[in-house]
């Protein structure tokens, strides 16, 4: 995890579009609509002390068609006037990948923590 952690920072691999993550469109469900043509940022954290790679898009709620999706690294930076930068959608999929991982971190330390006998 540690190889693959330096590979997608010295490579700049989170920040490509074509390994932005895909899209999952639940059926009967609100993302059903959501695909590749609505995702507008993504976020990807390599964790290296476990095998995971956590992965979120985000897009606009009301479905719209994004053509050219930033990586959230891109959309939150200052001053950034894109649409999707105006519309917080990078601090969107960071944050649902910080929650997630933030999550997993704290089930994974559960999992493995000695309780007191």
């Amino acid at each position: 995890m540690s190889a693959l952690d330096t590979r997608f920072t010295t490579q700049h691999l989170d920040g490509r579009a074509d390994l932005m993550p895909r899209t999952y469109p639940v059926k009967d469900t609100a993302a059903a609509g959501f695909g590749d043509a609505q995702r507008a940022s993504w976020s990807v954290h390599v964790l290296t002390e476990v095998p995971v790679v956590v992965l979120s898009v985000s897009g606009f709620a009301d479905g719209r068609t994004v053509a050219e999706p930033q990586p959230a690294a891109v959309a939150m930076k200052s001053g950034a006037t894109t649409a999707v930068a105006e519309a917080g959608l990078g601090h969107e999929a960071k944050g649902v990948a910080d929650r997630v991982e933030r999550t997993l971190r704290r089930t994974i330390t559960d999992l493995t923590e000695k309780k007191p006998e």
